[in-house]
């Protein structure tokens, strides 16, 4: 197992005196990938992985961002190597997961977050090259990546994978239908997957956030007329910080999690249920 920094030490230290059970979630000793961590929820989820003990990988398309992150997830205490990855290129999707097994020798957590949608008004419009690029980044890419890594966390018998969904997978849309029917591919990937990889000891799960305060979002988010009317829909009240997905990647991702797979677990503020 490797050893903890000394900030990390100090605040497991002091979580114990406070009562806190962290067996549960420690990630000590496990080693994860992040992809689209140099910003938003693929950050937050790097960061609190980090913040548990995990070693994380940072990627995203370009290099001066990921390394950004993990210079200030070093800064902090935590471990973390930068691995710049554009997922849509089967080659560079293969180049990040060998250089992390060289790096660290195994992968534990792979946590797929990168998506794209280049594309917004009806399905009926949407041109072949942007239906494709949707397709190729948010679904086909996640299965180059659990090919790639899943046959070794067999071989161990150990491993958690987290596929980033959304509830647009659960509901139609008049303006986000390619980006929608991504998310609901990716479920079934889960779905799929899970039941083909159980067997190893292998938990595949998705996350679907709602809406969510990111640079992904921000049309949405400053849009005091659109942001108006998903409040009205929304229970709690308030959309979602980057802050409210890390925390059920790092359940997911530990032990606390070990006998969950196959399941698409929304967070969106009593948004799907509020109609």
């Amino acid at each position: 197992m490797v050893a903890r920094s000394p900030q990390s030490r100090l605040r497991v230290a002091w979580l114990r005196q406070e009562g806190a059970d962290l067996k549960l979630f420690d990630l000590a000793g496990k080693v994860a990938i992040v992809t689209g961590s140099s910003r938003g929820i693929g950050r937050a989820i790097a960061e609190e992985m980090a913040r548990a003990g995990a070693r994380v990988v940072i990627s995203g398309r370009k290099p001066e961002p990921c390394d950004a992150v993990a210079n200030a997830i070093k800064r902090e205490g935590g471990e973390a190597l930068a691995i710049p990855c554009n997922v849509g290129d089967k080659e560079q999707v293969k180049a990040l997961v060998e250089k992390t097994c060289a790096a660290f020798g195994k992968i534990d957590c792979l946590i797929l977050n990168a998506a794209t949608n280049p594309y917004y008004g009806p399905l009926a419009e949407i041109g072949d090259d942007a239906f494709d690029k949707i397709m190729a980044v948010n679904v086909k890419s996640q299965l180059w990546f659990c090919s790639l890594v899943l046959p070794e966390m067999a071989a161990r018998k150990d491993g958690s994978v987290v596929l980033i969904a959304s509830i647009g997978g659960y509901r139609g849309s008049p303006n986000l239908g390619g980006y929608a029917v991504s998310k609901a591919a990716v479920m079934q990937l889960a779905r799929s997957l899970a039941g083909e990889w159980g067997k190893f000891n292998i938990r595949i799960n998705c996350i679907s956030p709602g809406l969510i305060r990111t640079d992904f979002s921000k049309a949405l988010v400053e849009n005091k007329e659109i942001l108006a009317r998903r409040l009205a829909g929304i229970f709690l009240g308030r959309i979602g910080e980057p802050t409210d997905i890390a925390g059920m990647a790092v359940l997911l991702a530990s032990d606390a999690g070990r006998y969950i797979t196959g399941q698409s677990i929304v967070i969106d503020g009593g948004a799907t249920i509020g109609g």
